[in-house]
């Protein structure tokens, strides 16, 4: 079975590769979970964040953005001696920014999902990479989502994390066409 090659052998990153990364995401709760996760990577190996995700998950309440949203400045000092995340206090206070900028979008759209999604039409770009190489950090479309994104309020929401980030939630399939994955999530049929 051939699989992309960033996948590589290690069991945890294949399952991540096989299981979630570019599976079309319409729930609220996993869309707040990746964007979050995303805007920890910023900077650091995803291999890093994929580490400490059930630490993340822990102290950012199961990734519940109402949760989130109401963090006070003393729950983010807690947070921020916790060694099983990853203790940047800029990235833990854009959290909970980005937790009330997304009930934001909620509040605006009726939810993340119709928003993110519509950038798309609702339908994912099936992009067809032979090579790793070929693959972008960054397009059109993850510049547009990231200023919006900006104007709105969020943080650490680049055009580089917000690639990664439509890439996770299958909004562009990224699997690279001789990949088994590929074809399961839209690539051509035949």
């Amino acid at each position: 079975m051939q699989r992309c090659t960033w996948a590589g052998a290690e069991s945890t990153y294949v399952a991540y590769h096989d299981e979630e990364w570019g599976m079309p995401v319409h729930d609220e709760r996993r869309h707040f979970e990746f964007l979050i996760l995303e805007t920890q990577q910023a900077g650091l190996s995803w291999r890093t964040i994929l580490a400490k995700r059930e630490a993340y998950r822990r102290v950012f309440e199961g990734f519940d953005p109402e949760k989130v949203a109401r963090f006070s400045a003393a729950r983010v000092e807690e947070i921020l001696l916790d060694p099983g995340i990853v203790r940047n206090r800029r990235k833990i206070e854009a959290t909970v920014r980005n937790a009330r900028a997304f009930l934001a979008v909620v509040q605006e759209y009726g939810s993340f999902d119709a928003y993110i999604w519509g950038f798309v039409d609702g339908r994912p770009v099936i992009n067809a990479w032979r090579e790793q190489g070929e693959v972008p950090a960054t397009s059109p479309l993850s510049d547009r989502l990231s200023a919006d994104l900006k104007k709105r309020g969020f943080s650490f929401i680049g055009s580089t994390t917000i690639y990664a980030h439509i890439q996770a939630i299958g909004m562009v399939n990224d699997h690279l066409v001789t990949c088994f994955r590929w074809k399961e999530l839209g690539g051509a049929k035949g």
